[in-house]
C-alpha cells in the first residue's frame, strides 16, 4: 500500500502490541486502523489472540510461545504491504433521540455557551452524519466522527460519576453514542433507547465501526414505547443505507 510512513509497534508487556499508524483522529487513519484489523483477523496468523482498533492504532494480543514479537512485526508489514481501506458505502443507522430536558440536561448549557437556542443545537446535531470511529472504553460505546465543530465544547470540569445508558452527547471535537450507565465528562444532549450491546441478542453490538450514524430528533412521548421496546430485543434504531 506504500505507507509514507513506517506505523509504530508499542510494546505492551511481552503478550501485547499498539500498532500505532498515526498521532491524530482522522479518518483517513481510522478506515486504514479497521481495515487493517480486517485484514488481521482473515489472515488468522498462528499466536494472534484478538485485535482491538481504535481511532489510530490496533492493539493486538498475541500469544509469545508461539510468535515472538520481530516475527509478528515482519507479519505485519507484509500483510500491511498491497492493503486497501474498504471503498464499499458503509451501512447507516437513524437513532431516535429525545433531546433535552431530563433526557439531555446539558443542551440548555450548551446552547447559552454558543449563544444560540437549544432547537439550533439540536438541529446542528441531528443534521450530521457521522462515522463510527471505534467502538471503546466500554462495551457499545460508538466514538463518532464529523461532529458539527460550531457547537463543540470541551469536556466538563466536573465529570458526573453516573450517566444514562443511551446518553447522546458531545465533549471536545468529539460525538458520542454511549451503550451503557456510565461517568462521563461530556455534555448530555439528548438519549436514545437504542441498546447498542445487549450480551443475549444476536448481534451483541448492532452499531460497528465504519458504519455510520445519523440521529433522528423525537417527542419525549415515544420514550416509552420505544424503550419498552428495546428491552425486549428490538433494534429500536432503523439501517437506511445502503
Amino acid at each position: 500500500m506504500g505507507l509514507a510512513v513506517r506505523p509504530r509497534f508499542l510494546a505492551c508487556g511481552d503478550s501485547a502490541v499498539t500498532i500505532e499508524f498515526g498521532t491524530e483522529i482522522d479518518d483517513g487513519i481510522n478506515a486504514l486502523c479497521l481495515a487493517f484489523d480486517e485484514a488481521l483477523s482473515a489472515a488468522a496468523f498462528p499466536g494472534v489472540v484478538e485485535s482491538l482498533p481504535t481511532y489510530r492504532s490496533v492493539f493486538v494480543q498475541v500469544d509469545p510461545l508461539v510468535i515472538d514479537m520481530p516475527a509478528f512485526e515482519t507479519r505485519v508489514m507484509e500483510l500491511l504491504d498491497g492493503l486497501t481501506t474498504d471503498t464499499k458505502a458503509a451501512r447507516r443507522w437513524r437513532i431516535p433521540v429525545v433531546y433535552g430536558g431530563a433526557f439531555g440536561i446539558d443542551l440548555e448549557d450548551v446552547a447559552a455557551a454558543h449563544g444560540i437556542t437549544a432547537n439550533e443545537v439540536i438541529r446542528r446535531h441531528s443534521e450530521r452524519v457521522y462515522r463510527v470511529a471505534m467502538l471503546g472504553f466500554l462495551p457499545g460505546f460508538c466514538y463518532l466522527s464529523g461532529a458539527d465543530q460550531s457547537i463543540a465544547l470541551p469536556r466538563r470540569t466536573d465529570p458526573r460519576l453516573k450517566t444514562p445508558a443511551g446518553t447522546v452527547s458531545i465533549g471536545g471535537v468529539q460525538a458520542l453514542f454511549a451503550s451503557v450507565e456510565a461517568p462521563s465528562g461530556w455534555h448530555l444532549l439528548g438519549r436514545t433507547p437504542v441498546r447498542n450491546f445487549m450480551p443475549d441478542r444476536d448481534p451483541v453490538f448492532l452499531v460497528g465501526a465504519g458504519e455510520e450514524v445519523v440521529f433522528q430528533p423525537i417527542d419525549a412521548s415515544r420514550w416509552d414505547a420505544l424503550d419498552a421496546a428495546a428491552a425486549a430485543g428490538e433494534p429500536v434504531a432503523e439501517l437506511v443505507a445502503p
